[in-house]
């Protein structure tokens, strides 16, 4: 315990912590003792830090659910337009700090729990990560959902509540090792379930077409439970609703099986029901094609639009006008056929009216163009879980070539191209059509990557609404880079090029984080940490150049990264990256950026002046050309020294003593199918580096490209980007005005 404050030693600390009166941090131990108390049922004898926290969490919990209940009667009374924005991701961090900070409680809490004798460092740190998400897509949705609560938006957040988040990092060896993201092993206190709102959600059965309409029978049905946490706005009492399904079966088993051994087994054929909501997939930039994750896709889709509806019925005006749908990559795409089969099958609207409403209603955010993270889905897959759907997509489908037909008759090439179904030896649903078809707007989230998408998606649905749409947010930190493909194999110059033929120059450490989850990344990390291993032992460059890997990369350790960094690596090929958004939270932090001309990098040098970024590398056009002209990695491979020295290395057993065919799938990959060409861009890139060192060493002139940046950043506030989503896509006026706090007598 800490020893007890004189009176002038507690005005002293009042004053400093700039603390709104006395009396909150008075309110906030009587109610902190309180939940110790009686919600947790401890006292101070035998209270653990997790205790402490957890009563800490509810003490703050306290303020916001007023707030929360007076917004929710706030949007009911003025029943203003509503968006919601559906993502399978929503990569939240911790809740507790953001609170403190949106309600100007920080202060009083950090008074608080001194006086206690407490430390709010060690309680904050013992908050787990939600493992909602793993990567930027998620990271996007979570500040957007910040920032629709900051601009007074009625916005809510639909997605899934995963048992098991994003794995848990090791490195074991220098390989990677994952374990159990168990998050919510200890509970939840922010969220509260809402079990007078399950809702069912059907798959597999069939399809009967009869005088009375169509009708989906035979299903099997998985309940969907919400779970609510609230997402306050910056300072003015409004809190908006992130709501998360979890799977649950329904108890339909009969007890009469007992006697014959069926009730045992009945009892644990719920778990297979209950798997949809049991584990996040570990890539946001990677396909995976399996049923689970169609299931979890559509269970997310359907429980949300049976509350979107219910919650339209109970509306005052009863305009498909006043709800706006935003579908956070192709993940949500289920929403335009199942919101087609509400109207039609059930709502008994005509097909025209019934599109006209999913057209005007939905909107859809392009993350990748890359083919690897394209969705596109076995029609047997379909035809076997979800039969209603795909007889929907196909005539989404027929209509759709119809009209290109009298657009471009004869055109059978470009019928073909921009069809919904693809053909080959398995037929497939390419979702990013479906959901350009079936939306009124489509943008990607960097200017770039929607001129890339204008250019090359193959439907002629396309609006003008296609815009930049970087994000950041000054209040939340968010999740920086990992390896895939793309960038991990990018990374690798950038490795054995610093660390063997440029260590005397630098005179800062150098970081590489990642969280991947599949071989070609797990490899990428096992050379740098072996590379890692030898540069770090080094008798001369040892002391004077680090390779450290970051384990367990994750908004928590963004947040002490970030700020801690002076040089940020974006160096995607360009026409590669939909955005990136963790070069944006580098920039506001003060790290200066060295990258390729993609993704926001773009706008960045718009931004602070092409000047002060370290800027190297094809551009679009180059590699198009490229691409034109034939790749030939060899050729650079024979033409470049080091460059031919390092691959040399990695190929034999400098970096795995022993085993000198370690990093051959890597070399192979790099020297004969790489369609990312690293080695066209390494010349160039190393040339940058130079400068790099060059301008470290002259900190005058390195601070004023800082500060040339962070002045620049500006236009990468997710509220900025928000309210021109508001504006241009939802048709909705962003709000500043603050609603009465619960304890304002007004």
């Amino acid at each position: 315990m800490a020893k007890p404050l004189t009176d002038q030693d507690k005005r002293k600390q009042i004053s400093v912590r700039g603390l709104a009166g006395v009396e909150n941090v008075a309110d906030l131990k009587t109610n902190f003792n309180r939940h110790l108390h009686f919600t947790l049922v401890k006292d101070r004898n035998v209270a653990t830090k997790r205790d402490y926290y957890f009563a800490l969490a509810n003490t703050v919990r306290d303020y916001l659910v007023g707030r929360w209940i007076r917004t929710q009667q706030h949007y009911y009374e003025k029943d203003p337009k509503r968006v919601y924005y559906l993502s399978l991701e929503f990569y939240m961090g911790r809740t507790l700090q953001n609170t403190m900070v949106n309600l100007a409680l920080e202060n009083a809490c950090d008074e608080a729990t001194y006086q206690l004798g407490l430390d709010m460092e060690e309680l904050q740190d013992i908050e787990e990560d939600a493992g909602l998400g793993n990567g930027g897509l998620g990271r996007l949705a979570a500040c957007f959902l910040d920032s629709m609560a900051s601009l007074g938006l009625a916005a809510y957040g639909y997605g899934i509540r995963y048992e098991f988040g994003i794995f848990n990092q090791k490195i074991v060896n220098g390989w990677q090792v994952e374990e159990a993201d168990d998050w919510l092993r200890y509970g939840n206190p922010w969220e509260k379930a809402r079990p007078e709102y399950m809702r069912p959600v059907h798959f597999y059965g069939r399809v009967e077409h009869t005088a009375d309409g169509v009708k989906w029978v035979d299903t099997q049905v998985v309940l969907a439970l919400p779970y609510d946490t609230p997402v306050p706005g910056y300072r003015n009492n409004i809190v908006n609703t992130m709501r998360l399904w979890s799977a649950k079966a329904p108890c339909d088993f009969n007890l009469k099986d007992f006697n014959v051994g069926g009730y045992i087994q009945a009892v644990l054929d719920r778990n297979l029901a209950e798997n949809i909501s049991r584990v996040l997939y570990p890539n946001d930039n990677f396909f995976e094609g399996k049923e689970l994750r169609l299931k979890q896709e559509y269970f997310v889709v359907a429980a949300t639009l049976q509350d979107i509806i219910r919650r339209f019925k109970a509306s005052k005006f009863g305009s498909t006008e006043f709800v706006a749908i935003q579908l956070n990559d192709t993940h949500p795409a289920m929403a335009i056929p199942e919101l087609m089969r509400i109207l039609v099958d059930m709502e008994k609207l005509s097909w025209e009216k019934a599109w006209d409403i999913v057209v005007r209603t939905c909107a859809y955010t392009n993350h990748t163009v890359l083919p690897e993270a394209l969705e596109r889905w076995p029609i047997d897959l379909f035809q076997n879980l979800l039969p209603r759907h795909l007889e929907i997509i196909y005539e989404i489908n027929r209509r759709h070539l119809e009209r290109i037909t009298k657009l471009y008759p004869g055109d059978l090439d470009r019928l073909r191209r921009m069809s919904l179904i693809e053909e080959g030896d398995v037929k497939k649903i390419n979702m990013a059509h479906l959901c350009i078809v079936g939306s009124h707007a489509v943008n990607g989230v960097a200017r770039i990557h929607s001129e890339i998408i204008k250019n090359t998606c193959v439907s002629v649905k396309l609006t003008d609404k296609h815009f930049a749409l970087p994000s950041w947010t000054p209040r939340t930190i968010m999740i920086g880079g990992k390896v895939s493909t793309t960038e991990g194999v990018y990374n690798l110059p950038t490795v054995f090029r610093s660390c063997l033929f440029n260590a005397s120059q630098h005179d800062c450490p150098l970081r590489f984080q990642a969280a991947p989850g599949y071989h070609t990344a797990k490899m990428i990390i096992k050379l740098i940490t072996s590379i890692g291993d030898i540069v770090n032992n080094d008798p001369v460059v040892g002391d004077r150049l680090k390779v450290i890997f970051l384990e367990n990369y994750r908004v928590t350790l963004a947040e002490k990264v970030i700020p801690a960094s002076d040089l940020s690596e974006q160096i995607s090929t360009a026409g590669t990256e939909a955005s990136g958004t963790g070069n944006m939270k580098f920039m506001l932090n003060g790290a200066l950026t060295i990258g390729t001309m993609d993704g926001a990098n773009v706008e960045m040098a718009e931004e602070a002046g092409e000047e002060n970024l370290f800027i190297f590398g094809m551009r679009v056009e180059d590699v198009e050309a490229l691409d034109k002209k034939g790749y030939d990695a060899v050729s650079y491979y024979n033409r470049i020294p080091e460059l031919k020295q390092a691959m040399d290395q990695i190929s034999g057993d400098t970096f795995s003593p022993g085993q000198p065919d370690l990093f051959k799938d890597l070399v192979n990959m790099l020297m004969h199918h790489d369609r990312f060409k690293v080695f066209a861009d390494y010349e160039d890139y190393i040339k940058c580096q130079e400068k790099v060192s060059a301008l470290y060493k002259n900190p005058k002139e390195w601070t004023k490209m800082v500060i040339h940046n962070i002045a620049g950043c500006g236009k990468f506030s997710s509220d900025r980007t928000i309210s021109q989503y508001a504006r241009e896509i939802w048709g909705m006026e962003p709000s500043l005005e603050k609603i009465a706090a619960p304890d304002d007598p007004r």
